[in-house]
């Protein structure tokens, strides 16, 4: 990690959110603290850290002078020496797409690995992992993962696709069970960071946290990784307010006019506040999106840099 320049006025007893992106890939994705990542897998995929010998992150751009994050670097990716293929991803903005969301992103990590001409034997397992700060599932679990198996007799196609989705807001719902003791609930609770006090109680219970937390102090007395953190944090509570009132909006207009429609005026309506005047025929490939894509396209507005980045979705 870059060297820490310690702020001279920032309160000893302020802890940064580890469920920011920006902190979370501080982290979990930095190879010199590859031991921390390595049991948080464990925990949600329940392996033993035996099993992880030889992994690599493969994305910690981020790490090089606390960058300017970007979409698509604020994930933590890892591979295994299998060549198994790991992606966690935080997601704080609350979207009803969020499966659509998540196969779409993993069926590009998994078709990225194979190039013009290879075979299928290129293609390994992908797995992705969904750490949500809104509720997403139907289910009373905290944790639930999915594979692709046969309707009736359960019997598994391929083990190509595995899917986790981690709902921190079910932490605090009295009819969901959970057992205090399980690392996979104390890493949780660590990410959702309601308090360093709460962090501090789960770092005497497991070792690795109490690592997590000595690096999460250090960052959060560093004066260029705070000034990035509050602008992250700005910045998703501005999307998140336009995002409310664009819906909003496109809502009572999509009584009327369809719920595609309604998508679709608020994101040419972000879009437009983002970049300015779109051009007719960018609106018009907007328009003709279906719900899940525009939902996609709405939830990274944030991270967009050029109307390039939205013709990918057309």
């Amino acid at each position: 990690m870059t060297e820490i320049k310690r702020a001279e006025n920032i309160d000893d007893r302020f802890i940064m959110s580890p469920k920011i992106d920006f902190v979370f890939k501080l982290i979990f994705g930095d190879e010199k603290n590859k031991d921390i990542l390595i049991a948080f897998l464990s925990a949600v995929l329940k392996m033993p850290v035996e099993e992880f010998a030889g992994i690599e992150i493969i994305n910690n751009e981020l790490l090089r002078e606390f960058a300017e994050d970007k979409k698509g670097i604020l994930d933590v990716r890892a591979k295994m020496s299998s060549g198994k293929q790991i992606d966690i991803e935080i997601q704080i903005l609350p979207t009803q797409f969020m499966p659509a969301r998540t196969l779409f992103y993993w069926s590009k990590m998994y078709s990225s690995q194979a190039r013009a001409g290879d075979s299928y034997a290129v293609l390994k397992k992908c797995v992705t992992i969904n750490i949500l700060d809104f509720k997403c599932i139907p289910l009373n679990k905290l944790h639930s993962s999915y594979h692709l198996t046969e309707d009736e007799t359960g019997h598994q196609l391929t083990d190509i696709l595995e899917i986790h989705f981690l709902e921190l807001p079910k932490l605090f719902d009295e009819a969901v069970e959970k057992d205090e003791s399980e690392p996979l609930i104390q890493w949780m609770e660590f990410i959702d960071g309601k308090s360093k006090g709460v962090m501090e109680m789960l770092a005497t219970k497991n070792e690795e946290i109490k690592k997590a937390l000595s690096i999460l102090e250090i960052v959060s007395q560093d004066e260029k990784a705070r000034m990035i953190y509050e602008a992250r944090e700005a910045e998703i509570r501005d999307q998140i307010t336009r995002i409310e009132s664009a819906r909003e909006e496109g809502l009572k207009e999509g009584i009327e006019e369809g719920e595609v429609n309604a998508l679709a005026r608020t994101a040419i309506k972000l879009l437009t506040k983002k970049f300015g005047l779109l051009p007719e025929e960018l609106k018009t490939g907007i328009s003709k999106l279906d719900p899940p894509t525009l939902d996609i396209m709405i939830d990274g507005i944030l991270d967009y840099e050029s109307l390039e980045d939205i013709k990918k979705h057309i």
